[in-house]
């Protein structure tokens, strides 16, 4: 089979950019020759400590400079990426190294007490700091000096895996998606051959999310271009819109929980936004209302992608064009996640895998380069996911006659009420009409003569005046009395899973505690 570099760009860029940052975070940097020559010895240490082509390494750190040097060394070491959130708990760590078991675990600020005595970390040969010297751990700025100035260069296939990318899940059970160095390289191809919004050589694109997740998709595609990636390890509204104008940010890359914090940050009102041609979104769906006043407020630079740790990033875009359109002649198409792009086939079909007529809801399929291989010991759940070659993914949608893609709901957030299907994200939507609400979760709960009545949790803005009947009131007017919710509660935040994303699992359980089944 035949076998490429896949981090040429890095030996690229060494060369055509050299002196140019590739990465900064806060007051550190590095350029992209020291990107080349720190991961080459980085990954020759790792070679060292006796790991071969294949083997895991798992590493939990917040954003920093070490992680971007680290996947670049994993990729050319032919070493698979086993990142752990830096918000996940003690169990959640655990479960991922038992289910991996790396050999290296590299520890980021804050993340040394992971050690030997560790428990559920028994796999684990070497704890190598990111962070300076802390005991019972290898320090990596000596391990990348002591380690030989040479190219690195482990030869790989498309089909080698590349990266074990873990997530909890609609269920809970944590899994990883298993991405190779093939669907890797085909992620890089998406976002360079975008028609709109592709980075181009001293572009500045700001990663406010954790990179060890959705954020870090992008890592790879832009150094290829030879763009600076910007860093942040925390987000706060206004020292990232400060960063904007400082750095000369040109792209930007945030869930729609921190476009809505933008927009409650009064210094939005003076920052100095001109610099900036895109700000994608993605990884939850966002409310018209809120798009609608994003655009207004932030600029005209808005681009929506919808993708999947499955497919290795987004499979369909709502361009920055698209949504200007959407605002001056069809307000319907900012609900949205707009059209297939790039490589990836992508259909709506129906339980039997017919493909589904124009305005018809169905679930989405997809199949391509980018869709990875299954997930990681669990042939069970792999065989579920991909079926003939396409990748089922548990994703309700509709296509209307121009080809963009309406996301209704996922399968199994659906709630049937009185044998009728509500779509939380639709009743979301309304309730973000309403200026009092800040953020909305609805679903369904047991209910002794519908099965499941449909319920709002809500967060209202701050200083906000309303009450539940308002808001149900709100409902009325603008859906269907099915779909409008029975009750609504008002509460002061809502719970989020480790990668920022409203965990509507979590808000949900409460109402079902006692209950044999999750549905009625």
């Amino acid at each position: 089979m035949t076998t490429w570099d896949i981090c040429r760009h890095i030996r690229n860029g060494a060369r055509f950019w050299g002196e140019r940052p590739a990465v900064v975070c806060g007051n550190d940097s590095v350029s992209f020759r020291d990107l080349d020559a720190r991961s080459d010895r980085l990954a020759a240490a790792l070679i060292g400590l006796g790991l071969t082509k294949g083997d895991r390494v798992a590493v939990q750190s917040r954003n920093a400079i070490a992680l971007v040097v680290l996947e670049t060394a994993l990729f050319k070491a032919g070493l698979v990426k086993v990142a752990l959130n830096a918000r996940f708990t003690e169990d959640e760590a655990r479960d991922v190294v038992e289910s991996a078991e790396p050999l290296v675990f590299l520890a980021g600020e804050g993340f040394a007490h992971r050690g030997p005595r560790s428990p559920g970390f028994g796999s684990v040969r070497h704890f190598i700091s990111l962070a300076g010297p802390a005991e019972g751990h290898l320090d990596a700025e000596t391990l990348i000096a002591a380690a030989p100035d040479a190219p690195v260069h482990v030869p790989v296939s498309e089909d080698d895996l590349a990266v074990l990318h873990y997530s909890s899940g609609s269920t809970g059970k944590i899994k990883a998606a298993m991405q190779s160095f093939g669907n890797r390289r085909a992620c890089i191809r998406k976002v360079l051959f975008r028609n709109e919004g592709a980075p181009r050589p001293g572009d500045r694109i700001a990663l406010v999310g954790p990179i060890t997740h959705a954020s870090g998709m992008l890592m790879q595609p832009f150094l290829y271009a030879g763009a600076t990636l910007h860093l942040f390890d925390r987000f706060h509204p206004r020292a990232f819109l400060e960063a904007i104008g400082e750095h000369r940010i040109t792209h930007a890359f945030m869930v729609p929980a921190m476009i809505h914090a933008l927009l409650e940050e009064p210094f939005l009102a003076q920052a100095d936004l001109s610099s900036l041609r895109q700000l994608s979104y993605g990884a939850a769906p966002m409310a018209p209302a809120r798009v609608e006043e994003a655009w207004r407020r932030i600029g005209p630079v808005l681009a929506q992608g919808y993708g999947l740790s499955e497919s290795t990033s987004a499979v369909a875009s709502l361009s920055t064009r698209d949504h200007a359109e959407a605002l001056a002649s069809a307000p319907h198409r900012l609900a949205s996640c707009g059209r297939p792009y790039g490589e990836t086939e992508v259909r709506i079909v129906d339980e039997q895998g017919r493909e589904v007529p124009v305005g018809e809801i169905g679930e989405i399929v997809i199949r391509g380069e980018d869709v990875f291989s299954g997930y990681w010991r669990e042939p069970e759940l792999s065989a579920e996911a991909l079926v003939d070659g396409w990748l089922l993914t548990g994703d309700l949608a509709r296509r209307d006659e121009q080809g963009f893609l309406y996301i209704v709901d996922r399968k199994k957030d659906m709630v049937v009420s009185g044998g009728f299907n509500v779509y939380p994200t639709e009743v979301e939507a309304v309730l973000y009409r309403h200026p009092a609400v800040y953020e909305a979760c609805v679903i369904g709960v047991p209910d002794a003569r519908w099965g499941e009545a449909v319920k709002a949790v809500v967060v209202p803005r701050a200083g906000a005046d309303v009450d539940a009947d308002e808001l149900i009131a709100h409902c009325r007017r603008h859906l269907a009395d099915y779909k409008s919710p029975r009750s609504v509660e008002l509460v002061a935040a809502l719970p989020r899973n480790a990668n920022g994303k409203i965990a509507r699992k979590d808000v949900r359980q409460p109402y079902w505690a006692g209950h044999e089944r999750q549905v009625h």
